[in-house]
């Protein structure tokens, strides 16, 4: 397994294409935007080195036997998936945000199981493929980015029917050697940091979409492949000379469209080709694995819950019913939201695959309670925070000779602690809440995975209505 030093020595290797405000961008190891999020994957290697940690960022591979990072592993049993949950919350916690390793986890689960399927009907070598690419990726510790959102173009239009063929990512080519792929990739979380792109369909797929239902593995640097970094409310903070204003100076995270460019894919690479009828089947089976992945949320609000007590603390408001009584709030739905990960988990089962899946049901009911109650723990935050977490003046104007006296005096609050904690706090709130956090806390928990609409199809879906009115019918004494 890699060390933190030993994958960002990774990263210096590759030869990626980046684009950032108008600019390439010759190092993003380094560029100040980007290091945070690097600093977060890395932590997931760092952890895994830990003895106290080891239990749940480490696993042994069925392939090998060798203790391998969890976040390179396929689940064999329910016990790997609950430790699944526990470390998402774990690494939240640590970073207070997106650490980025989950959904190429959850990519390589739902090949195994996919490929596997697709093998009994079709008698393909996909399996054997994704095995000897998933020991590849185990015995170099890899980071894998799961690329499944395309940008779409019209949505009421099917990917044959699109006047731009682009805007899903689709074959264009294909030879002995392998098949060429041209589209984009969006809202790619971590694609920067990562080793390998995981292509996945990003929807069921009809036969006249068949050249669209294509499912594929790249190194990240591959030719062809462009990256052009997405803004972030507040990204530039990273970039001034004090880092205080961002809130959290060590750790973030980025998204970045993914351009192919009539880019080369090996077949010992190609794990779906034209299989249309399993598309739909691999995203289900990918959704179920990343709504679970939203344990992650959980421990980053176990951050906000913090600096939310912290700051009253510090406000000298901790002692008021209405502050308690809201702080429980955050924890009652915080812990909700960790329950509904471990139930999806714990009720789990074996694949003909192998693999262990998760329940489809609770997967969905969690991934649809993180659409709502992260913004609620949001709302309680500031409300408890108070006005000065978006009136705070700069770290510039509390470091001038002309205005550090003033606002030292007049932002002072309980007599033992000091200024400058208080504004550190409210800036930490600020990220997770408004700031370059807020991507990965609010709005990635309404969308990744799937918009809420996304999962309550599936619940009506998975829910045995039949059953829940029979019951009710022999309750009361209803004969049909």
């Amino acid at each position: 397994m890699m060390t933190a030093r030993q994958y960002e020595e990774s990263l210096r290797k590759l030869n990626l294409v980046v684009y950032m405000f108008g600019e390439r961008i010759s190092n993003p190891v380094d560029h100040p935007i980007i290091r945070p999020s690097m600093n977060a994957v890395a932590k997931t290697y760092e952890l895994a080195h830990q003895p106290e940690h080891e239990d749940l960022m480490t696993a042994t591979s069925h392939l090998t036997g060798k203790k391998i990072n969890r976040f390179t592993h396929i689940h064999q049993s329910v016990s790997d998936l609950v430790k699944k949950t526990k470390m998402g919350r774990l690494l939240g916690a640590h970073t207070g945000c997106c650490f980025q390793r989950c959904v190429g986890m959850d990519a390589l689960n739902a090949i195994s199981i996919v490929s596997h399927d697709i093998d009994a009907k079709y008698d393909t070598q996909y399996k054997d493929r994704f095995l000897k690419y998933l020991e590849y990726v185990q015995e170099n510790d890899l980071t894998c980015d799961g690329a499944m959102t395309d940008p779409k173009g019209d949505r009421s239009l099917p990917p044959h029917k699109q006047p731009d063929p682009d805007m899903y990512v689709h074959v264009v080519k294909e030879t002995e050697e392998g098949i060429v792929v041209r589209g984009a990739k969006a809202h790619q979380t971590g694609a920067v940091n990562s080793h390998e792109i995981i292509v996945m369909p990003t929807i069921a797929m009809r036969e006249q979409d068949r050249d669209y239902a294509v499912c594929f593995a790249l190194p990240s640097d591959a030719e062809g492949i462009t990256y052009i970094m997405g803004r972030q409310s507040c990204d530039t903070r990273k970039t001034e000379q004090t880092r205080l204003d961002t809130g959290n100076p060590a750790f973030g995270g980025h998204e970045a469209l993914v351009i192919f460019d009539d880019v080369f894919v090996p077949w010992d690479r190609v794990f779906m080709f034209r299989e249309y009828e399993f598309a739909g089947v691999l995203v289900e089976k990918f959704a179920g694995y990343h709504r679970q992945s939203y344990a992650c949320k959980s421990g980053v609000g176990d951050v906000l819950i913090g600096a939310t007590q912290t700051v009253a603390e510090y406000n000298g408001t901790q002692g008021a019913s209405h502050v308690k009584d809201k702080i429980i709030e955050m924890n009652h739905l915080n812990e909700t939201l960790f329950c509904g990960s471990l139930s999806c988990a714990a009720e789990g089962h074996r694949e003909p695959s192998g693999t262990y899946s998760v329940n489809t049901l609770l997967a969905n009911v969690s991934k649809q309670n993180v659409t709502r109650f992260p913004y609620e723990i949001a709302r309680l935050a500031q409300d408890v925070a108070g006005g000065l977490m978006v009136t705070l003046p700069s770290a510039a104007d509390f470091a001038s000779s002309e205005t550090a006296h003033w606002l030292e005096k007049y932002y002072g609050a309980s007599a033992d602690v000091p200024t400058e904690n208080r504004r550190r706090i409210l800036r930490l709130i600020e990220n997770l809440t408004l700031g370059t956090a807020a991507v990965g806390y609010l709005t990635e928990s309404m969308h990744g995975a799937g918009s809420p609409q996304a999962q309550r199809i599936m619940i009506a879906r998975q829910v045995n209505m039949q059953q829940k009115q029979q019951m009710a019918k022999s309750l009361c004494g209803i004969e049909e």
